[in-house]
C-alpha cells in the first residue's frame, strides 16, 4: 500500500514538473502575441520613432566598475544619441584598473559628459544613487559600463513618461552582442525566447517582474520617492521594479529601446551570473512575500505567485531526479518503478516541440530589431541541456545562501565574464 500511494505521489509531481513549463511557456506566446498586436504592429522600423510633442532633457547614468576595456566604446554610444538635449554621466566606482583615466580623458573632450569618482567600491545601486543625485534632468537612462546604446532608445523610453505621468520606468531591450561561441549562441536565442517574451507576456497580464539593470529609464521623482536603489539587494534591477510598482506606479517594457551588451561565454561565468541572479530573486521573494495578505497589492499577487510556484518546481525537480536514482540503484521493491523526471516518456516531444515553437515565435517578434536570428535557432536545441539544469541549480543553491546571507550586507561589485571578444581600435585606444 505505501509503494502505491508513492507511486501516485510520484506521478503527481512528474505531472507538474512536466504541465508547469509547458502551461508557462504557452501563457508566455499568447501574451507577447498580444502585445506585439496592440504596441509593436504597424510601428514601423525602431530607427524611425514617431515624432513627440516634446522632448524633455534626460541624464544618462553609467556605472563602471573595472571597465577600462569597455568605457570607452559605451560613452563614445552614449554621447551619440540621437536626441534633443541631454548629458552623460560615468560614475566609476573605486576601480582598480584604467576606468578612472579613461573616463577623465574623454571627459575633457565631451563637454556633455561628466565623471564621478567614488574613492572606494560601493556598489551598483549607490553608484546609481550618486549618479541621480547629481543629474541635472527628471528622466535618467540607466546602462551598464559595458553596453551600446541604440541611437534612438532615449526616443522610444521618454514617450512613455510624455504620454502617463504614472509611468516610473520603461526596460528597454537588451541584444547580445557576442555570438563566437556556443553558449554565447544560445544567449542570443534566451534573450528573445525567454526574457523579451515574458516581458511582453507580463505587461499584457499585468505587471512585470523585472527591469533589465542593463537599460531601464527612470522618473527620478519615482525613484526618489520609494529612497532609490537599495544598496543591500544583489540585483537592486529587480528590487527597484518591486518597489516602484508597490507604491502604485507603472512600470513598462518597450522592446525598440535597443542596447547591445556582453554576455558570460563560460560555464563559470555563466554559473556565477544566473546564481546572483537566482539569489536577488530569492530576496526579492523573502522581501515581498508580505504582499500575498495584503489585497491593495493584489495587483503583484500572479508575479509572486508564479515566483512561488518556480522555485518549488525547481526543488520539486531536483527531488524526483534523486528518487529516480535511487530506484535504479536500490533492491527491486524498495521503491516503486519510476520513469525519468528528464525525459518523461512522451511527453518529452511535446515539450520539446512547445520550446521549439516557443523560439519560433520569439524569432518573429524580434527580427525587426536583431536581424540573423535565424541563424541561432538550430543552437537552441541546446538550451535546455545547458541552461535548464544551470537555472535549477541555481535557484536550489540560492534559496539557503540567502537565508544564511542575512538582510542589511551591502551588495558590491563582481567584475563578470564579458565574454570572448577580439581586440577593436576602440578597446585598444589607451595603447594610441
Amino acid at each position: 500500500m505505501m509503494l502505491d500511494e508513492l507511486k501516485s505521489l510520484w506521478e503527481t509531481a512528474l505531472g507538474f514538473v512536466f504541465y508547469y513549463p509547458l502551461y508557462m511557456s504557452l501563457l508566455w506566446m499568447i501574451g507577447a502575441a498580444i502585445f506585439y498586436w496592440r504596441h509593436e504592429h504597424g510601428q514601423g522600423s525602431y530607427d524611425q520613432p514617431r515624432p513627440l510633442p516634446n522632448t524633455p532633457p534626460v541624464s544618462v547614468l553609467i556605472p563602471c566598475f573595472n571597465e577600462g576595456d569597455n568605457a570607452y566604446e559605451t560613452l563614445s554610444h552614449a554621447l551619440n544619441l540621437n536626441y534633443p538635449e541631454f548629458e552623460v554621466i560615468a560614475i566609476n566606482d573605486g576601480s582598480r584598473d584604467n576606468t578612472g583615466a579613461v573616463l577623465d580623458r574623454m571627459a575633457a573632450q565631451h563637454s556633455r559628459l561628466r565623471v564621478v569618482h567614488l574613492a572606494q567600491n560601493q556598489g551598483k545601486a549607490m553608484a546609481l544613487q550618486a549618479g541621480s543625485l547629481l543629474a541635472k534632468h527628471e528622466f535618467l537612462i540607466c546602462i551598464d559600463g559595458d553596453a551600446l546604446l541604440d541611437p534612438h532608445a532615449a526616443h522610444w523610453m521618454v514617450r512613455h513618461f510624455v504620454e502617463d505621468p504614472t509611468v516610473a520606468a520603461v526596460t528597454g531591450n537588451p541584444r547580445i552582442r557576442n555570438r563566437s561561441t556556443l553558449i554565447g549562441r544560445i544567449q542570443v536565442g534566451e534573450f528573445s525566447s525567454i526574457v523579451g517574451m515574458i516581458k511582453r507576456a507580463q505587461r499584457t497580464f499585468g505587471r512585470l517582474f523585472t527591469v533589465s539593470g542593463v537599460i531601464t529609464a527612470f522618473r527620478k521623482s519615482a525613484v526618489h520617492q520609494i529612497g532609490y536603489w537599495s544598496a543591500d539587494m544583489l540585483t537592486e534591477d529587480i528590487d527597484v521594479t518591486w518597489k516602484l510598482q508597490r507604491a502604485g506606479w507603472d512600470v513598462r517594457f518597450e522592446p525598440n529601446a535597443l542596447v547591445w551588451i556582453l554576455m558570460p561565454e563560460t560555464l563559470g561565468g555563466l554559473w556565477k551570473q544566473r546564481l546572483r541572479w537566482a539569489m536577488g530573486g530569492a530576496q526579492v521573494l523573502i522581501k515581498n512575500l508580505d504582499v500575498l495578505v495584503r489585497p491593495s497589492q493584489n495587483h503583484l499577487w500572479p508575479l509572486m505567485m508564479e515566483l512561488c510556484l518556480s522555485l518549488v518546481w525547481s526543488y520539486l525537480m531536483a527531488l524526483l531526479c534523486l528518487l529516480w536514482v535511487a530506484s535504479l540503484i536500490l533492491p527491486a521493491g524498495t521503491l516503486p518503478h519510476m520513469s525519468s523526471p528528464l525525459l518523461p516518456q512522451w511527453s518529452s516531444v511535446i515539450l520539446g516541440a512547445t520550446c521549439l515553437l516557443q523560439f519560433a515565435v520569439s524569432k518573429w517578434l524580434d527580427s525587426r530589431y536583431d536581424k540573423g536570428l535565424g541563424r541561432n535557432y538550430y543552437w537552441m536545441i541546446w538550451y535546455p541541456l545547458v541552461f535548464w539544469i544551470i537555472n535549477t541549480l541555481s535557484t536550489i543553491v540560492a534559496f539557503p545562501k540567502v537565508i544564511r546571507l542575512g538582510g542589511g550586507k551591502r551588495a558590491r561589485w563582481v567584475s563578470p565574464d564579458r565574454g570572448i571578444r577580439l581586440e577593436s581600435k576602440e578597446n585598444s585606444h589607451e595603447q594610441e
